[in-house]
């Protein structure tokens, strides 16, 4: 929305970024001188015929050399970018001018003091600090000198005035003159540290963004280091043991003369542990892989009974043999939109826990219900349930694996794949559990294509 005070002033703020230049090119020492330079260029212009008419030639044509000197330093400046040349040359030829002014304009009666205290306040605002030594005192000493010049040897110092009325003129169009020029010096040293500041304060925060994303990155680094250490910890502890019981078993049978029984007995521990261990290696192989490559789903429409069978007969016959009851039903008009591969390892490992924590006659019941634009799919048993210091750690690497109620052993990633499985899809997963009453675990998946579940929230 333009400014109805000033509908003009972004236009002539682009000028004077024009004509003093650009910050990024130019200090701000550089765009004061300038500044400096073009009001200067100004009061000149008046000044010459001012003086002129007031009967001062002389101090006329001083101001057209003046006028001459600033026009040059100020291109040099601004079109060369000989900065410091320019303010060097222009402090020595203020002072000569300002001292040729003293002598023709009247000294202590005259404006020459006014244009001094002018010209110190320029030199303060253009100058480097480390010249600040060299100018300030020698603007002092001139004009103290100039004073006791003038009082002991007046004649040096004629009135240059007519009438009281030339005096009055020259002295009140001086002040008006030093007075805008200061206002403009300082409105614009001002205006010029407020941008500043303001260009400051949003650079700080831009870092203070970017220190937090450092944080971030570096949060997420520690945790992906965690991860890691979490995960060769797996390796090491959880699959040396079965790989270990595998080696006895082979040694035994290789060591001595057992009979047949004993025979059967360790074939079937060592063929009971081989599976738990590719089980294991199976979990970790996945896990490892949507780790470095990320989760991509295929979902496509699927009649959640008949792809859902198949995993579920052969569960029920592990049940079984664990003497177990797995009840099972789904309405077969039921349909959802998921991947087909993805939705059998997630059911097949929350069936699998359940048989797994569940007791030799208890039950698991595994039942579809339909919500608002989704299907959710209730794994309920009635085993030793989940611990209240573990249920907060229980999607994520920091779940310990523990032995099932037959000393079952597992490797305690497949409920973390679930979670990304799950994510990849849409889907939300959430549990509820009481220690020794049992667990239900709960996984909603869209109905259809059309449908996008909130992502995934334990709480």
């Amino acid at each position: 929305m333009k400014s109805t005070i000033l509908p003009y002033k972004p236009q002539f703020n682009k000028y004077g970024i024009g004509l003093t230049g650009h910050p990024s090119v130019f200090p701000l020492n550089a765009r004061i001188f300038h500044s400096a330079c073009l009001i200067s260029i100004a009061a000149l212009i008046y000044n010459i015929p001012f003086n002129y008419f007031i009967g001062l030639p002389e101090v006329s044509l001083a101001c057209v050399i003046v006028l001459t000197i600033c026009l040059g330093l100020y291109y040099a400046s601004r079109a060369f970018k000989k900065v410091s040349e320019s303010i060097l040359i222009s402090n020595f030829l203020g002072l000569g001018l300002f001292i040729f002014t003293y002598f023709v304009n009247g000294g202590l009666s005259g404006p020459a003091d006014q244009f001094f205290l002018l010209f110190l306040l320029l030199s303060i605002a253009i100058t480097p600090t480390s010249q600040y030594k060299i100018w300030i005192p020698a603007n002092l000493i001139i004009v103290i000198f100039l004073h006791i010049l003038e009082y002991y040897y007046p004649g040096l110092f004629p009135d240059p005035y007519n009438s009281r009325q030339e005096h009055f003129i020259d002295q009140t169009s001086s002040y008006v003159i030093v007075a805008l020029l200061i206002f403009f010096c300082t409105a614009y040293i001002r205006n010029s540290y407020e941008r500043e500041k303001a260009s400051t304060v949003i650079k700080a925060r831009s870092i203070e963004k970017k220190n937090l994303r450092i944080v971030k990155q570096n949060t997420e680094l520690e945790n992906l280091n965690d991860e890691k250490s979490k995960l060769m910890s797996i390796i090491a502890h959880d699959l040396r043991s079965p790989l270990s019981s595998i080696q006895n078993y082979l040694e035994l049978l290789s060591a001595y003369e057992l009979n047949n029984e004993e025979k059967a007995d360790i074939e079937k521990d060592l063929l009971h542990a081989t599976k738990d261990t590719l089980a294991m290696l199976t979990k970790l192989l996945a896990w490892s892989k949507s780790q470095l490559h990320g989760v991509v789903a295929y979902p496509q429409s699927l009649n959640i009974s008949t792809f859902l069978e198949e995993t579920l007969d052969f569960e029920k016959t592990v049940a079984e043999r664990k003497g177990i009851k797995l009840d099972y039903f789904f309405d077969p008009s039921l349909m959802v939109y998921a991947d087909k591969d993805m939705m059998q390892l997630i059911v097949r490992n929350f069936i699998g826990n359940a048989i797994k924590f569940t007791n030799t006659g208890g039950t698991i019941t595994v039942r579809a219900e339909t919500d608002p634009g989704s299907c959710i799919i209730v794994i309920k048993d009635s085993g030793i349930g989940i611990p209240e210091e573990r249920q907060s750690d229980l999607f994520s690497l920091k779940a310990q694996s523990t032995f099932g109620t037959k000393g079952e052993k597992g490797v305690g990633l497949g409920l973390l794949l679930c979670l990304e499985y799950i994510k990849a899809q849409n889907g939300k997963i959430w549990f509820e559990s009481i220690p020794a009453r049992g667990s239900s675990f709960y996984i909603s998946i869209p109905r259809n294509s059309a449908i996008s579940t909130k992502p995934f929230d334990l709480n």
